[in-house]
C-alpha cells in the first residue's frame, strides 16, 4: 500500500513541476517579446533625434554660410521665391530653402527689440529656412525645422 501511494505523490510532483516550467516559460517569453519591443522603439527614437539634429546643423550651416561668404541672401531685398539650397555638405537631408517673407519688395520694419531707432532707417529682410527631413524604416517619417531671420537692413533712400 505504501508504493503504490508513493507512486501517486510521484505522479503529482511532476505535474506540479510541469506546470511551474510551463508557466515560466510563459512569462520569459513574454518578458523577451517586450525586450524586443523595447529595443525596436529606442532604435526608432535614437533615429528621429538624429533627423531632427541633422536638420538645425543643415540651419546652422546655411546661416553661417550666408554670413561668412560674399553672397549673404539675407541682405539681398527680393530674390526668387522659394529659393533651393544646395550648399550644405556637413549633413544630408532632403530638403532646404529660403524664402523671401517681405511683402510687396518693400523692407519692414524690424520686429520690437531693445535697441531704439528714433530716425527708422533701420528695416529689416524678413527671412524664412525650411529644412525637411525624412528619416525611420523606407523613409516614413518626416521632421520640418522653420526658421525666422530678421537681418536689418539701412534703408536709406
Amino acid at each position: 500500500m505504501g508504493l503504490n501511494r508513493l507512486q501517486q505523490q510521484a505522479g503529482v510532483v511532476l505535474i506540479v513541476a510541469l506546470v511551474f516550467l510551463i508557466s515560466l516559460t510563459a512569462v520569459a517569453s513574454a518578458l523577451m517579446l517586450n525586450s524586443t519591443a523595447d529595443i525596436k522603439m529606442s532604435g526608432a527614437s535614437q533615429e528621429k533625434l538624429i533627423a531632427n539634429q541633422e536638420a538645425i546643423s543643415a540651419t546652422d550651416e546655411v546661416i553661417a554660410n550666408q554670413i561668412t561668404s560674399g553672397t549673404n541672401l539675407f541682405t539681398r531685398q527680393s530674390f526668387p521665391i522659394p529659393l533651393p539650397v544646395s550648399s550644405v555638405k556637413s549633413v544630408t537631408v532632403d530638403s532646404l530653402q529660403i524664402t523671401n517673407r517681405n511683402f510687396n519688395n518693400s523692407l519692414p520694419d524690424c520686429p520690437h527689440s531693445k535697441l531704439a531707432s528714433s530716425t527708422e532707417i533701420v528695416k529689416c529682410n524678413l527671412l524664412n529656412i525650411e529644412v525637411d527631413n525624412r528619416f525611420g524604416k523606407g523613409n516614413t517619417s518626416n521632421v520640418s525645422i522653420n526658421s525666422g531671420i530678421a537681418q536689418q537692413i539701412l534703408d536709406v533712400k
